[in-house]
């Protein structure tokens, strides 16, 4: 066992919902060492600092999973440091990598990157062929970006940097913020909230007609390592050297009604629930294609009640730290 080196593998954002997850399912690995850093220890938007950081860890592989993220409001709000603060950090890692020689790196994009009216569902290759959604724009131009970029170290100088896309996350570490959460932690948070006060009823946002899908972030997590460990011939016989990102979704979607009534029931809420169609649906349907991903030989396996239960677990655990 002594010949099989321990792979120094670095987790940008291991302390987000996403990267977390990351690190729980790398940890449960063998001959892998985690290197993290915290906002405080290490400025992704900073170029020297995070080529001195490589320059002296020396990383084998790099799961890119650090970005400024936010809901409708805050990218309207912030357009600015959305797409600023995203590319720095994307261009940095990604350059500082290849500079000192790192061969394999996951860049973690964004479902938001397709055209608004992309035909549902969406395939990778809808990428670049139409408008993109207008609040969020300066993010997904960020995330196209950092597609780009890892197609382009591959093109010029062989690296193996890969991408995929995720559709709607949800688990534990998300943001239950009431004000700047998405849709279903602010809906935890708000049957909770009514179950505790005993309300009467629940209001939720829009005519819930909406289709939606759902990805819990453990499963992300392992389709994340899934794709990483790849063979590469494998990679990119299935992928383009300009299309060589890979949607992750569970490939089936419900309407905003049913995730509704699947999160009171699984709060325990029984109050009535009432839509009010006068605040804004938003697009109409939102689903990934993912036939690359199970062509590849993977498939999501937390369902979504399963998910909301663990994710109401968490919260009950950590809703002190919530209290605004």
């Amino acid at each position: 066992m002594g010949n099989i080196k321990t792979k120094r593998i670095f987790v940008a954002g291991h302390n987000g919902m996403v990267g977390s997850a990351i690190v729980r399912k790398l940890e449960k690995q063998d001959h892998i060492e985690l290197i993290t850093r915290t906002r405080q220890e290490l400025d992704l938007t900073n170029q020297k600092a995070v080529l001195g950081f490589f320059q002296t860890e020396k990383i084998d592989q790099v799961y890119l999973a650090a970005a400024k993220v936010g809901g409708i409001t805050a990218n309207n709000t912030y357009p600015a440091d959305f797409i600023y603060q995203n590319l720095m950090i994307q261009c940095n890692i990604i350059n500082s990598a290849h500079q000192v020689g790192v061969q394999k790196l996951l860049f973690l994009g964004s479902s938001c990157i397709y055209p608004k009216l992309a035909q549902q569902p969406m395939r990778e290759s809808a990428l670049l062929t139409g408008k993109l959604e207008e609040t969020n724009e300066p993010y997904a131009i960020a995330k196209i970006a950092g597609i780009k970029l890892c197609e382009s170290y591959n093109r010029q100088y062989g690296r193996d940097y890969r991408s995929v896309m995720p559709t709607n996350l949800y688990g534990p570490n998300d943001n239950f913020h009431p004000e700047n959460s998405h849709v279903i932690p602010a809906l935890i948070r708000r049957f909770h909230e009514a179950k505790t006060n005993g309300d009467k009823e629940v209001v939720a946002w829009g005519s819930g007609t909406p289709m939606r899908e759902f990805l819990y972030v453990d499963d992300m997590a392992a389709a994340s390592v899934h794709v990483m460990n790849l063979d590469k011939a494998i990679y990119e016989e299935n992928t383009e050297s300009m299309l060589s990102h890979i949607n992750v979704g569970a490939g089936k979607d419900c309407t905003i009604k049913e995730l509704v009534e699947a999160v009171a029931k699984v709060v325990g809420f029984e109050g009535d629930i009432n839509f009010d169609a006068t605040k804004p649906d938003g697009a109409p349907r939102k689903l990934m294609n993912v036939d690359r991903l199970e062509s590849l030989g993977w498939q999501y396996e937390v369902d979504l009640e399963q998910g909301l239960s663990l994710v109401y677990q968490w919260f009950l655990g950590n809703e002190d730290s919530f209290r605004t």
